[in-house]
């Protein structure tokens, strides 16, 4: 039980690591500038950015796997899937 747990969240920080890296898509479309500051403050500009993020399927498919019961058999049961797509540029 605590292998797959550890599998589970090793999976888990995999993804978000990838999607740290391939998933967003930020272009800065202008630069930013700090005001002048003397007794009063003029101007000044925060930079604007064109961000594309990718785009998450969550679904589900069919499976047989093994139940535990009294006596193991084969079932058909419902499992989670998930599909991820970069951002295109």
């Amino acid at each position: 039980m605590k292998t797959s747990h550890a599998i589970t969240t090793a999976a888990a920080a995999i993804i978000v690591a990838a999607g740290a890296f391939y998933f967003i898509d930020i272009d800065q479309t202008q630069e930013g500038k700090l005001p002048n500051v003397d007794i009063s403050v003029e101007g000044g500009q925060a930079p604007e950015y064109d961000v594309t993020t990718g785009s998450v399927d969550i679904g589900t498919t069919e499976k047989t796997v093994t139940v535990p019961e009294v006596t193991l058999e084969e079932k058909e049961v419902t499992v989670p899937t998930l599909e991820i797509q970069p951002a295109q540029e």
